[in-house]
């Protein structure tokens, strides 16, 4: 059936129909990926967080889906949805999540702990092992994290290590990342975890204002298409 979604009867009819089809991939068919659209049908369309949490929840703890772990982790730290706020529990979905391999999942245990302000003990060395695997998942953040870890050392924990520093600034540039590109130019240019290059250094400096001249036509867009 073609729907006509400009049509405000056609566009509710859709929206009813794919949530039936989620509940059925979900409950009937067991689906895991499906299981998680269905918590992102509640959360965003019907805003019924109580069932979205639920349903993040049995995905997670029953069918090993990790950024359903990663969901739930989210709304377990925030008090949403009916949850009560517990960092402890919080990060143990994002450890789940993690290893179940969603690379946001280690970039948040990783955080939890590294910050002061966290409930969760502080634990470097956990951290940076948070952060390596989702560096391996291609996470920019986690490479950029595991960079500035490098950089400088944290206590007694992590050794300051310039040649792994700027492998992972690096990498996080690769990935997008302009704070790490930002910093690669500072290292070719001071020769830090590399030789000197200046040539290199202008041509990451470039790169890093090219990005963050993107990312700023990118927000005035936005505020354009929404009358800001």
């Amino acid at each position: 059936m073609a729907w006509n979604l400009k049509d405000e009867k056609d566009a509710e009819k859709y929206i009813e129909n794919l949530g039936t089809e989620y509940r059925f991939g979900c409950f009937h068919e067991k689906k895991p990926e499906v299981c998680h659209l269905l918590g992102d049908f509640m959360e965003a369309v019907k805003k019924d967080w109580a069932k979205a949490a639920r349903v993040y929840k049995v995905n997670c703890e029953d069918y090993n889906y990790g950024h359903s772990c990663y969901k739930l982790g989210n709304y377990t730290f925030m008090g949403k949805g009916e949850v009560k706020i517990d960092h402890a529990l919080a990060v143990t979905y994002y450890d789940k999540g993690c290893e179940l391999n969603f690379a946001d999942a280690c970039l948040h245990a990783g955080l939890m702990r590294s910050a002061q302000a966290s409930q969760v003990p502080k634990d470097p060395v956990l951290a940076l092992t948070k952060f390596e695997k989702g560096c391996s998942l291609n996470s920019d953040m986690c490479c950029f994290y595991l960079s500035g870890m490098y950089i400088s050392g944290v206590d007694n924990s992590v050794q300051k290590d310039m040649l792994k520093a700027f492998e992972f600034s690096q990498k996080a540039c690769h990935l997008g990342n302009v704070y790490a590109c930002s910093n690669l130019s500072q290292m070719y240019r001071k020769g830090d975890g590399t030789p000197k290059d200046e040539i290199k250094a202008d041509e990451y400096r470039k790169l890093a204002t090219e990005m963050q001249d993107q990312v700023v036509k990118q927000f005035r867009s936005i505020k354009f298409e929404e009358g800001g």
